[in-house]
């Protein structure tokens, strides 16, 4: 694959070293070529049109005009912002300030307003204007990349001139693209080549908007690499955290800790983790109490006060931010929503300059630069956000702005002498797309990088002596020899959630601290049930809505209080018809803290609560909320309620669910094993189901019960049952009564000596599984071919499939039991380290409604069964 090849910048110094004047589009190449002068020259050699008008450094004239505006008109700042955009483009592209009011639709009076105050301002649009290049002064002048150059840059151009092309007939063989697993791993690489010796020789082109921007500064502040081209003004992180100072003025009640977490991270706060979904004024913490204050007072400060608070908490000046503010006439304006959008619109609108050291590794922005003047140089991503997006304005010339937009891109990606491309070939478990500009530069057709000449690299390993060390894992770890049913779930959807889940505290949610009080109210009330009353549930109620308040907005807290009360009755309710029996055979068991326990000051000791059990035999571990009889077992829930058949088809071992929820499988295996040979039952009871029908007077404790049975024999064995059969004479619907009411148990038995029925819990399937033909034939033969008999053996097949989505049957824990075993022995391989926790679960793609650590996974899988070239990783 080839492209035009720009000239190599000593060649083309070589070209126009004899000129008085080179007009260039750009000042990296008018530096490159000021550079190379061999002997003194007077006045400017290689300039810029702009700089050469003004004759001093470039500066942003829109933020300067937006300044003038502001302060000279009544406009609002998005008005005036607006239209200063729209006047400076066209005057660009049509070479006079009045040429915008040619386009009926920007004629307006905001427009004439902003074209009047810019005229007279000393801009370099003005100056450019005004300007011409004198022939007495230069008796030569070369341009090169004229086609580069803008209608109102060419305007200054003298009669006479000659035009350099920056391209030669020569192709240019795009270099290998070297294929990475993510952002991380590029920023690695670059890393791998940058030191503080060789930093002046290197510069790194990328997208400034995209994510390797934050990345590879971060990476150069921790190996302490000096760059320039970087942050802008409002990256410092004291501004970011001034702002975010100001806005927590203005969130009302509802700010969260986790949102000012920056602010308290960069003043040297630490607040736990567990806090940050909690309302920043319900946690009581010294380290807040100041931020709690000046939020009180913000109605009668200014942010003149509140950038002095900042710099008082911060031992810092912010001179320049001060003075930017005073330029706005912000400084000494109260503290107001209105105030912050508009600070904050300037911020994110205008580039404020600022002093910047120029030394160490050029960031060079993709959509700005067209020529880097380093030996070597690194360009990240080159995805479509290279592409430029040309302004869709009357005034522009599409074809010409695409042609500037081409030859700028093909100038760029041939800087320096050697050229390194880092990619992403995925991410997002999507293609990532080349920068458009591409497909016109090549001859070949491509979608993504793949299809270039390439080179894929697996992860990069970094010397120990570099960055953070690394500890070898030890292969000896003691191995995981119990699931909860949590960690199950988790490990199910995403091994490296469950992995993460592992290693770093999550915060504290409020439905985390509700489900906590419920539970131990309940368990409170099973041991005293003479003590709780009405009164009693109104307290609780009170004590439930102080202790979750730090989560609540106050709008809500009405709310929550009828959410707490009907729950709380509804426990009640449902424990005084459903009194835990026949507890003897249960030892006492030490049941970790009660909240009501310890608030009422009587003691929690019923065996029948929370009972902890631990069978590493059979790999599995959890907490049983009540054991209500010998024989059923009871969950307590917040959340709403699934069917039988949800549960089950949650708990599904193949096919997998993309929710995977294996309590109930889970806890009806432990019991089987201490209650064997008996039937079992599992009962949810979602307290909170019918809190809309009992504020209107109605539900029941049914509506909220959802149970999981166990039969202690295999399904083929029990559906030949004569208790089943029965049931197909009295409990199945119409057709399938009158069915087999007139056909004996042996007619039913025989069926089942032919064949097994299929475990399905898909009545057509069974209905066309040699079984189920079977059936159909017998009950045919002994009854006769009627319809009814027909739809009636449908319908017994429907019952007997219901059997299977209710509960559990001896193959089924068994083939659990095996499940565990494999979960674990993969498990105990990732801790190990033979290879990395996956990303994908079970049922493929995690689903991610169910991950806690999602900002900490990459949804693509890096590369690690091929080696990395090593020459090639660290040349």
């Amino acid at each position: 694959m080839s492209i035009k090849r720009s000239k190599p910048i000593d060649r083309l110094y070589e070209e126009v070293a004899e000129y008085d004047l080179v007009i260039v589009p750009d000042a990296p190449l008018a530096s490159a070529l000021n550079r190379r002068l061999e002997h003194p020259h007077f006045g400017p050699f290689a300039i810029t049109p702009r700089r050469l008008a003004a004759r001093r450094r470039e500066t942003a004239e829109d933020r300067l005009a937006f300044l003038e505006v502001i302060s000279q008109t009544d406009l609002n700042w998005k008005q005036a912002s607006y239209a200063i955009g729209n006047v400076l483009q066209c005057w660009e592209y049509q070479g006079s300030p009045d040429a915008i009011l040619e386009y009926d639709a920007f004629d307006t009076p905001e427009t004439r307003t902003v074209v009047d105050c810019i005229k007279s301002l000393e801009t370099t649009s003005r100056t450019l204007t005004e300007y011409q290049i004198d022939r007495e002064e230069y008796d030569s002048v070369a341009v090169i990349g004229e086609r580069q150059l803008t209608n109102l840059e060419r305007s200054i151009l003298p009669t006479e001139y000659d035009a350099v092309d920056r391209f030669c007939d020569d192709g240019f063989e795009l270099p290998p693209v070297r294929i990475f697993d993510s952002p991380a791993a590029i920023v690695d690489a670059v890393l791998d080549t940058v030191t503080t010796e060789n930093a002046e020789d290197i510069a790194v082109v990328l997208d400034a908007s995209s994510e390797y921007s934050p990345l590879i500064e971060a990476a150069f502040e921790a190996t302490a690499i000096p760059y320039y081209g970087g942050p802008s003004f409002t990256d410092d992180q004291d501004h970011r955290a001034v702002i975010q100072l100001l806005r927590s003025t203005i969130s009302g009640s509802d700010t969260r800790i986790g949102t000012v977490k920056p602010l308290l991270t960069r003043l040297g706060t630490t607040i736990d983790v567990d806090h940050n979904e909690k309302r920043l004024f319900e946690v009581d913490d010294p380290e807040l109490e100041w931020l709690h204050d000046f939020c009180d007072r913000a109605a009668e400060l200014t942010i003149s006060d509140a950038l002095d608070t900042y710099e008082k908490r911060a031992a810092c000046t912010l001179e320049t931010f001060r003075a930017e503010l005073d330029q706005l006439g912000l400084l000494n304006e109260p503290i107001t929503a209105d105030t912050i959008d508009r600070l904050t619109f300037y911020l994110e609108t205008y580039d404020v300059p600022i002093d910047r050291e120029n030394d160490g590794v050029l960031l060079a922005d993709a959509k700005s630069a067209s020529f880097v003047d380093r030996p070597v140089v690194f360009y990240l991503g080159l995805d479509e956000r290279w592409t430029h997006t040309s302004p869709q304005r009357p005034w522009v010339d599409h074809d010409e702005e695409f042609d500037r937009n081409l030859d700028q891109f093909q100038s760029l990606v041939q800087s320096g002498v050697d050229q390194y491309y880092l990619v992403q070939d995925t991410a997002g478990g999507a293609p990532v797309t080349p920068c458009l500009y591409f497909e016109d530069l090549l001859d070949v057709e491509f979608e993504r990088f793949s299809d270039f000449e390439s080179i894929r690299y697996s992860r990069t390993f970094r010397p120990t002596d570099e960055g953070f060390e690394k500890e070898p894992v030890d292969v000896d770890i003691e191995p995981e020899t119990a699931l909860s049913q949590s960690s199950l779930n988790s490990y199910a959807n995403c091994p490296r959630d469950y992995f993460f889940g592992r290693l770093v505290d999550n915060p504290d949610k409020d439905y985390f601290l509700e489900g906590t009080l419920f539970h131990d109210f309940a368990e409170f009330v099973v041991n005293h049930p003479e003590f709780v009353n009405d009164a009693v549930i109104e307290e609780v109620t009170g004590v439930m809505l102080e202790e979750t308040r730090p989560f609540h907005r106050d709008v809500d807290l009405a709310t929550r209080r009828t959410t707490y009360r009907v729950g709380l009755e509804t426990i009640v309710d449902y424990l005084e018809e459903n009194t835990p029996t026949d507890t003897d055979f249960l030892t006492p068991t030490s049941s970790s803290e009660n909240f009501f326990e310890t608030y009422f000051d009587r003691p929690v000791d019923s065996p029948a609560t929370e009972r902890w059990f631990e069978d590493d035999n059979r790999g599995i571990k959890g907490k049983i909320d009540l054991v209500q009889s010998p024989t059923q077992l009871v969950d307590f829930k917040s959340g709403s309620k699934k069917s039988s058949s949800q549960v089950l088809k949650r708990a599904a071992i193949d096919p997998p669910s993309d929710q995977p929820n294996f309590q109930a499988l889970l806890y009806l295996t432990y019991y089987r094993s201490q209650r064997p040979d008996e039937e079992l039952e599992f009962t949810f009871f979602h307290f909170l189901e019918t809190v809309d029908d009992v504020v209107t007077g109605e539900g029941t404790l049914d509506e909220c019960l959802t149970t999981i049975t166990y039969q202690p024999i295999p399904f083929d064995e029990f559906v030949q049952s004569r208790t089943v059969f029965e049931a197909l004479r009295e409990e199945a619907p119409n057709d399938c009564n009158k069915t087999f009411s007139k056909t004996s148990y042996e007619e039913y038995r025989a069926a089942f000596d032919a064949h097994q029925p299929p475990r399905t819990r898909d009545a057509d399937a069974m209905a066309d599984s040699p079984f189920g033909n079977v059936l159909l034939e017998r009950m045919i033969e002994a009854v006769g071919d009627y319809k009814y008999v027909t739809n009636g053996c449908m319908q017994a097949f429907r019952h007997l499939c219901g059997y299977r989505k209710e509960g559990y049957f001896v193959e089924d824990l068994d083939e659990f039991e095996r499940f565990i075993d494999d979960q674990l022995e993969e498990l105990n391989r990732y801790r190990r380290g033979d290879s990395r926790f996956p990303v994908e679960g079970r049922a493929g793609e995690p689903n991610y409604r169910y991950v806690d650590n999602r900002d900490m996974i990459l949804r693509t899988e890096r590369a690690t069964d091929e080696p990395a070239d090593e020459t090639e990783a660290t040349r």
